[in-house]
């Protein structure tokens, strides 16, 4: 299916925004939102979300992408991924706004942007969707866990880890030290708590806000990130987490040997086909 794209302009809060929209000539009434996420751009990483874009917009899906204030091509100061709400609110509008036609939107989102899109959907009744590709969760204790589990350990399978050492170019103290640090650092306990004296973690808002959204997820994984490995531990430690996954609302699907941003292009054909086939299914 043809599709048309173009450069899209709008405010939010003062400053311009700059976006892009692919639209099919006849699009479906459900629509898909692109939220970057980290230092990127509306183009992403390996050109991911224009390829996304396409590939939707194909299938008759209409598409748009944006910069946040301060990033890319738009205006305003640079925000982290707990400060673009307005942002998403102005795109979201817009969005509507070009396709009068469009009923309902998915927001898809990678790492921190998968973290904000779940966060914003939570209050807003026209998302019925959300697909997050390696949600970040990052606390200073799962980071060092999922480093020692799913690093440290695969690096003493690796021939290359023993040739080093026994060529002396290894820092083995350096890294025995390393090793001691993330050990200390799993074994303390959260700083921040279910209490109503501390402000609850990543792991414990994001939880809230899928649990708040009553639309369908679908949570897509690398199998070789160690972002989207702290994300797997969660329902192992905590069962409201194992309760929120293994619901009907939840599709879990993982793309082995990926990395985080998909940089190959067969991966970012699983992630194509995941996506295209879940959003067809309702």
């Amino acid at each position: 299916m043809n599709a048309r794209r173009r450069a899209v302009y709008f405010s939010c809060s003062d400053c311009w925004l700059v976006g892009v929209v692919d639209c099919p000539a006849a699009p479906k009434p459900r629509g898909v939102l692109i939220v970057t996420g980290g230092p990127q751009y509306r183009v992403g990483s390996h050109r991911h979300f224009v390829l996304m874009a396409q590939e939707l917009a194909a299938s008759g899906i209409p598409v748009m992408r944006f910069d946040y204030r301060g990033m890319g091509d738009s205006e305003g100061d640079p925000r982290n991924f707990e400060g673009v709400d307005d942002d998403l609110d102005a795109a979201i509008a817009e969005f509507f706004k070009l396709l009068p036609t469009m009923k309902e939107l998915v927001l898809w989102g990678l790492c921190d942007g998968a973290t904000a899109a779940a966060c914003h959907a939570a209050r807003d009744p026209r998302v019925a969707g959300l697909v997050m590709l390696n949600p970040w969760v990052r606390t200073e204790q799962g980071h060092a866990r999922a480093t020692l589990r799913h690093y440290y350990v695969r690096r003493l399978l690796e021939r290359g880890f023993w040739r080093k050492l026994a060529g002396g170019t290894l820092h083995i103290g350096r890294t025995v030290h390393s090793v001691i640090e993330l050990a200390a650092a799993a074994r303390q306990r959260p700083s921040a708590g279910e209490g109503a004296k501390s402000a609850p973690s990543l792991p414990q808002r994001l939880h809230r806000a899928l649990a708040e959204f009553q639309g369908r997820i679908l949570i897509v994984l690398s199998g070789a990130d160690l972002g989207a490995r702290e994300f797997s531990a969660l329902p192992d430690r905590h069962p409201h987490w194992r309760k929120l996954l293994d619901g009907p609302r939840v599709q879990l699907r993982h793309v082995p040997h990926a990395n985080h941003t998909f940089s190959s292009k067969h991966w970012r054909a699983d992630v194509s086909a995941v996506c295209l086939d879940w959003i067809a299914s309702w």
